[in-house]
């Protein structure tokens, strides 16, 4: 197999030629660390650690020639650098765990590496996954002497999305055939749709939240970027399952193939469009993209019909609420004590908490924390707090009631395609309403995912979102494989890579 052709596969394709000793997983690794250096100028990548990477591939091939590799045994990826590892530093995109190295690697880490998969270092993301566009980013990428927004393959002066931006312009550019990501309120699949990859986002629970640094601990949720829906399928059978021992939010429920349906008929499935998504606000590319795709689905034998989510523009406030509120608890922990960045000067243990955290956090953490802790302080928690739980669950309930009309739901993952890197400059909630047809599936708990099904305005990717009902990964995989073995979106590369 030649080089063109290695960084030209995706996971299945790689994992097949490696169990037929095409090629080798060093080979492979070798190659794949090649165009990481050839493509830093991405800034996806913030560690790299080639002796580590290399090991991990000559073990690999040792499992292959003995006949006892896993099913991703040599499949290179890289890691969002919100999971922790023991061979590479874990900073979350923050100044404020500069250095840190974790004893342990995280549960999603080792199941994968436990399925064979050689890991090529850890990609960019926004700070403490808090953001949209991966501009919120502290720790200079791997070759950059300061901290800068990683950069979308398709067009450099445009954001990759957030907070994932890292893993999804490192497959989009073929750095990485598949990397992990995590998705609080859209991160997985709007960068996803941004740059014309493949990621989904599994029901809450399905994969461990232990070693992932926490945003936010009810919505936080780890899940797979690749190229197609075969991969994310090989991907996520690899690292779903139950952690009971160590993930209290874990489900206790067994792992699965989640590639077993891929080849189903669509014949009979009912797609629900909701209003609500496909109303103004939307940009006229996207629409077009998604109008096209749900054209091709109903030649595919699906059924389109219409649904209301009716709450859908109560998310943002709702999850602005709650996601903030959860992150003021869940960054306590980072006060300059045990690990991470401690400020140098300082009166007493007090100032060493204001010090150390006004330094180590920035603004758009800061924000949050902020909102977070008002609105969770006596006089407001009945006010906000609750009031917020409760419109999250008539979200959830919202869905409920659509899939009693249909089997999935479809719509666009954004409004618009990827914007310029500061065209939101100081206007945070800009990127917030980005995010307005994510967050009701994040809010409920649903699994969901982005697959490329066009273009849309400035020759920019456009992602078809499909949300599904609890459990309901294997289906949402198999319509989007199906869509792909008719269609070439998928395959498309940017231009230089």
């Amino acid at each position: 197999m030649s080089s063109k052709e290695l960084h030209a596969q995706g996971v299945a394709g790689l994992a097949r030629a490696l169990a037929a000793r095409e090629v080798s997983a060093v080979e492979t690794a070798q190659h794949f660390l090649a165009r990481m250096k050839t493509h830093e100028a991405l800034g996806a990548f913030v560690a790299v650690n080639e002796d580590v990477t290399l090991a991990q591939a000559r073990a690999a091939d040792a499992a292959l020639a003995a006949g006892t590799a896993g099913p991703l045994a040599g499949v290179p990826l890289a890691h969002k650098d919100i999971f922790v590892t023991t061979d590479f530093p874990t900073t979350a995109g923050s100044k404020m765990l500069a250095g840190y190295q974790s004893p342990f690697d995280a549960t999603v880490v080792r199941k994968l590496a436990e399925a064979g998969a050689v890991t090529l270092g850890k990609l960019s993301c926004d700070e403490f996954a808090m953001g949209s566009a991966n501009e919120n980013v502290a720790v200079p990428a791997v070759g950059q002497g300061s901290a800068t927004p990683v950069r979308n393959p398709w067009d450099r002066t445009r954001v990759p999305g957030g907070s994932s931006g890292g893993s999804a312009a490192a497959v989009a550019a073929g750095l990485a055939p598949a990397a992990t990501g995590t998705d609080t309120g859209g991160s997985i699949r709007q960068p996803a749709s941004f740059c014309g990859i493949t990621g989904i986002k599994p029901t809450y629970g399905r994969a461990s939240r232990y070693g992932m640094v926490a945003f936010a601990s009810s919505l936080d949720q780890a899940g797979p970027m690749a190229r197609s829906a075969e991969d994310c399928a090989l991907l996520l059978s690899a690292l779903a399952g139950p952690d009971l021992q160590r993930d209290s939010t874990s489900l206790d429920r067994p792992a699965e193939d989640y590639s077993r349906d891929l080849n189903a008929s669509l014949e009979g499935l009912r797609i629900g469009v909701p209003e609500e998504f496909v109303g103004e606000g939307v940009a006229p590319g996207v629409r077009a993209a998604l109008e096209a795709a749900l054209a091709e689905y109903e030649k595919l034998g699906a059924k389109r019909v219409t649904v209301s989510l009716p709450r859908t523009e109560l998310s943002i406030p709702v999850y602005y609420i709650l996601a903030p509120a959860e992150a003021s608890s869940n960054l306590s922990r980072f006060d300059g004590v045990k690990f991470g960045h401690r400020a140098k000067d300082y009166g007493d243990l007090a100032d060493m908490y204001a010090k150390t955290r006004a330094e180590g956090f920035g603004d758009e953490v800061k924000r949050r924390i902020m909102i977070g802790t008002y609105v969770l302080s006596h006089g407001y928690y009945d006010a906000y707090y609750l009031q917020a739980q409760k419109v999250r669950r008539m979200i959830a309930d919202d869905f409920q009631r659509a899939f009693a009309q249909c089997d999935l739901i479809a719509g666009p993952v954004a409004p618009t395609v990827a914007w310029k890197i500061g065209e939101h400059g100081d206007d945070p909630v800009a990127d917030y309403l980005a995010d307005i047809f994510t967050l009701p599936g994040s809010l409920a708990g649903l699994p969901g995912m982005s697959l490329p099904v066009g273009f849309g305005e400035h020759g920019m990717p456009v992602g078809l979102q499909l949300i599904g009902n609890y459990f309901g990964e294997a289906k949402l995989l198999n319509a989007a494989h199906r869509f792909q073995q008719a269609t070439d979106w998928h395959q498309r590369r940017p231009e230089g890579f």
